[in-house]
């Protein structure tokens, strides 16, 4: 074998050439205490309140307690591999998702991450999960509404692209069946839709997920999902998560609607944290801190000017009372957060009244301006009469000698009750609604048996469908009832009543 000195040389001087001096340079931490899904790291002293943290074994953790000497972090996944003198690495990075329209029709947990077996996300960027707010310069006012398909919210409670509406009421009343609906009735109107799942079962997850498959909904909604078996950290980080994939949308000029399903379990994953993480506790054990933690994510919520691109972002969050009490903690902090709520009763439920909305409760703050104008019309002297009836009602238990006049408004009022029933998941475009209101507004129900109003009101659909399909064109281009399609529209209740023997 024969060295050559010259070759040899040659290589080195190569080796030379090309080696670099740039060192990688991190700064690192230490665990000093690791369990329930909390680490205490020291050192870290540049790291930012909500910066990523990478542990050793991949897992991701977010700083939230930037003590003197120490970091409280929390965990983003399970702490199994963790253990304490591990080395922690700042990332320099906040939480962020992916956004984009490859997010539609996707399932993903609070990072982003997708969960339904259907390969990666084809994302247009990523988005911090917690951003500011649209200032109020960046705002207008809520003008157009956002139609949920449900006569007894679009008539009494109208919710406007860009509100906050809250949805309030015991467990099993309800709630989430009003929030799907709404995305069902979104379908052709250009609303992206996100559901957000927190601390829900899985298997009730599967099933809502199951009913947006099969409606075709899921083909303008992501769904958000942690669920009740994932950590409090990942419960805690969903909705933002949510928010930030609605956001990018809004910014880009369309129209979105999230749900939070539900803010109950959210405040309690993030007392769950708080206390691991040793912050103070205040009344019913939350932190200080619990109604900001709201406040920030449903301030996101907006109906952007046209110079900021003319989106919205309307929210509908959901709230679960004890009892119905409406007072308690969590619920007074998100109502007055929100523009408004809908209150669902379970002594209504439990009466066969569905949706169980109490109109005395329910409130919209953005009210008519929500509403197209015939809409606006008829809705007006609903609500009055309805509260009359309730009132009247109560006190008709107590007499037998009733006058007419009192006994007319009870009947008037049972047949409210019956039209503003609804089943699940059959939404009702604003057109038939307007339809069955007129029909109620204008008396041509108080001569109709209380158990055939229903049946009354799919014939009256059907036959308009059929034979006067222009009205409901008019009603939906124009928004309003003309004096000629009144006259038209009386003409068919006419003509209904008498073919199928009404009244």
């Amino acid at each position: 074998m024969v060295v050559r000195a010259d070759e040899i040389s040659r290589v080195i001087k190569q080796q030379i050439k090309s080696y670099s001096s740039q060192v990688d340079f991190s700064e690192a931490g230490t665990v000093i205490q690791v369990g329930d899904g909390i680490a205490r790291v020291y050192g870290l002293y540049s790291a930012m309140s909500g910066e990523l943290l990478e542990f050793s074994n991949g897992t991701y953790g977010m700083a939230l307690n930037l003590d003197e000497d120490t970091i409280g972090a929390v965990i983003m996944g399970s702490d199994a591999g963790i253990k304490e003198g591990d080395p922690v690495k700042l990332t320099g990075r906040m939480a962020e998702v992916p956004v984009g329209d490859g997010m539609l029709g996707r399932v993903v947990n609070a990072l982003g991450e997708p969960v339904d077996g259907k390969g990666a996300i084809a994302s247009d960027g990523y988005r911090r999960i917690e951003s500011p707010a649209p200032s109020v310069i960046m705002r207008q006012e809520v003008n157009q509404p956002l139609q949920t398909g449900i006569k007894a919210i679009d008539a009494l409670v109208p919710i406007g692209k860009g509100q906050r509406e809250l949805i309030i009421g015991d467990r099993q009343t309800g709630k989430t069946a009003i929030a799907i609906d709404t995305i069902l009735n979104q379908k052709d109107k250009d609303v992206y839709c996100v559901y957000v799942a927190i601390g829900q079962k899985a298997s009730t997850v599967a099933r809502i997920i199951k009913v947006l498959n099969e409606t075709g909904a899921m083909d303008y909604t992501t769904v958000v999902l942690s669920t009740a078996s994932d950590s409090a950290p990942l419960q805690y980080l969903a909705p933002y998560a949510g928010c930030a994939i609605a956001e990018e949308w809004m910014y880009r000029g369309k129209d979105v609607l999230i749900i939070y399903d539900d803010l109950s379990k959210h405040a309690v994953a993030y007392r769950a944290i708080s206390l691991l993480l040793r912050r103070p506790p205040g009344r019913e054990a939350f932190p200080g801190d619990i109604f900001y933690l709201h406040s920030r994510l449903l301030e996101r919520a907006a109906c952007l000017s046209e110079e900021y691109g003319g989106g919205t972002l309307t929210a509908l969050p959901i709230i679960e009372t004890q009892e119905g009490d409406i007072s308690a903690y969590i619920p007074t902090n998100v109502i007055s957060i929100t523009d408004g709520q809908i209150y669902l009763e379970a002594d209504l439920f439990n009466h066969g009244v569905r949706p169980a909305i109490n109109p005395g409760f329910s409130v919209s703050r953005v009210g008519g301006s929500a509403q197209i104008p015939a809409m606006k019309k008829l809705a007006g002297p609903l609500r009055i009469e309805f509260a009359q009836y309730k009132e009247l009602a109560a006190f008709s238990q107590f007499g037998s000698d009733l006058s007419q006049d009192t006994l007319d408004r009870l009947n008037h009022g049972e047949r409210i009750m019956e039209v503003l029933k609804q089943p699940q998941y059959k939404p009702m475009p604003v057109e038939d609604q307007v339809l069955i209101l007129y029909a109620l507004n204008n008396d041509y129900l108080k001569d109709i048996e209380l158990s055939r109003i229903l049946k009354f009101q799919n014939d009256l659909i059907k036959y308009v469908d059929s034979h006067a399909a222009h009205i409901k064109d008019e009603i939906r281009e124009t928004g309003e009832i003309s004096d000629e399609l009144e006259k038209e529209i009386d003409a068919v209740i006419a003509e209904v009543k008498k073919q199928y023997n009404y009244g």
